[in-house]
């Protein structure tokens, strides 16, 4: 496994930007971890960051290799999942540039493309995740994967659609597409180490 270690013994950091794939408009947000974060902690970052609410099974991609919680069984059908808590950021993405992606929701299957950004130098100040920016509002789970998601927005928005008041009641009448708090996001981060 790769570490990025100074002199000091310090951690480089990783910025890193998640992108909701077919989101328009972009549901991301635009995180720092420390690079040799573990892929299971990782996720916890994702999921606060995103505002998703933990509810469903999770996995990373990198080419054809899969990361995630193994579970045996599954594991007899298809490719096996690598155990996410032995492997880190760096693992999967050791220089700036490298992709990889999340899915989220094997039903709904929210992908999510995480890119490495930049490689920050070791900040022996840095605590735990931090989220610097962000836009518009994560899906309702639930609600149909990208394509009921677009159902979803056309009902919202327009109070004569037939299934406006069914999803309003659903959702709550002050939902918002374009809602991103950050100072809540790194509230919620901050209870988060490293």
């Amino acid at each position: 496994m790769i570490r990025f270690a100074d002199a000091g013994g310090g951690t480089r950091l990783y910025q890193l930007k998640i992108t909701l794939r077919y989101s328009k408009p972009p549901v991301w947000r635009r995180v720092v971890v420390q690079a040799d974060m573990p892929l299971d902690r990782l996720h916890d970052v994702i999921q606060i960051a995103m505002g998703w609410t933990n509810s469903h099974l999770h996995q990373y991609v990198l080419g054809r290799a899969f990361y995630g919680v193994p579970d045996r069984e599954s594991d007899s059908f298809g490719p096996e999942t690598l155990n996410e808590k032995g492997y880190t950021v760096a693992d999967l993405a050791p220089v700036p540039k490298k992709k990889f992606m999340y899915e989220y929701d094997f039903g709904d299957s929210w992908e999510h493309e995480i890119l490495v950004e930049k490689a920050l130098p070791p900040d022996a100040a840095f605590k735990h995740p931090v989220c610097l920016a962000g836009a518009n509002a994560c899906p309702p789970e639930d609600c149909g994967g990208i394509p009921g998601y677009y159902e979803f927005l056309a009902a919202m928005a327009d109070p004569q659609h037939e299934h406006h008041e069914e999803m309003q009641e659903w959702i709550g009448s002050d939902w918002d597409a374009n809602r991103f708090d950050l100072e809540e996001t790194n509230a919620r981060l901050k209870r988060l180490k490293g």
